[in-house]
Order: C-alpha cells, then sequence, then structure tokens
C-alpha cells in the first residue's frame, strides 16, 4: 500500500513443494522480499523518499520468531537460500516482520475454506475498510 492505495498484488502457486508450512512461509517471505525491493528501488528512481521499512504480515509465528531473532538456528537447510535472504533484510531494516493471527488475518479470507463464524467478521472488516 502508498498512501491507502494498492501498488502491487502477487498471488502465483510455488515452484517447489514443501514438506512443513515453515518452509512454505520462508520461501513467500523470501518472493515478498525480493518485490519489496525491487519496489523500493522504483520508487528511489523517481524521487520517492522512503524514511520506514516495508511492514510485512506473516501467519507462521517460527518464521517471524527465524526472521527476527538473531540467535535463531534454521534447522530445514533446503530453506537456507530464503532464510538467510530474509534476515540480511530484516537486519538491514529493508522490512520488518510482524505476527497476523488468524482472526485477523485479511488474507485468509482469500486463502481458506472458513466457518461463517470466522469469515463474516473477516469479511466485515475488509468492506468496512
Amino acid at each position: 500500500m502508498c498512501n491507502m492505495t494498492p501498488v502491487l498484488w502477487y498471488s502465483k502457486k510455488q515452484n517447489t513443494i514443501e514438506t512443513s508450512t515453515f518452509g512454505s512461509e520462508f520461501i513467500a517471505f523470501r518472493i515478498a522480499t525480493e518485490l519489496i525491493e525491487a519496489l523500493r528501488y522504483k520508487l528511489r528512481m523517481i524521487a520517492v523518499k522512503l524514511s520506514e521499512p516495508a511492514r510485512v504480515f506473516c501467519d507462521n509465528e517460527a518464521v517471524v520468531k527465524s526472521s527476527t531473532i538473531p540467535e535463531s538456528r534454521l534447522k530445514k537447510k533446503h530453506c537456507s537460500i530464503a532464510y538467510h535472504r530474509c534476515r540480511e533484510a530484516v537486519a538491514a531494516r529493508k522490512s520488518l516482520i510482524y505476527y497476523e493471527k488468524s482472526e485477523t488475518n485479511l488474507a485468509d479470507i482469500l486463502t481458506k475454506s472458513l466457518s461463517g463464524s470466522k469469515r463474516d467478521p473477516l469479511a466485515e472488516s475488509l468492506l468496512s475498510g
């Protein structure tokens, strides 16, 4: 979002099959990090000053902790490129990652099958703006 207006929407199936949501979320965070850096570069080229890091919201608490806690260690070696790429972006303050609970995650309405009791509050907050 830029000035309360969406400037980029990205949706695509992942190219790899992961055995856990941890790996899938880290791959998605790496893709988001690359898109953020490309967009920041484009904005700088048209003289838009960026004073704050981009905020990324993730519904996987393990990914958030692994990205932000310097002492954390990676146990799944096949995620190492995504892991280090994301940690580098967080350490450089290009992006900040936050945990988003399922009760307030607006993306779930588009990506998960939800019961009416969970779907309706999300749809209401999405439509009310």
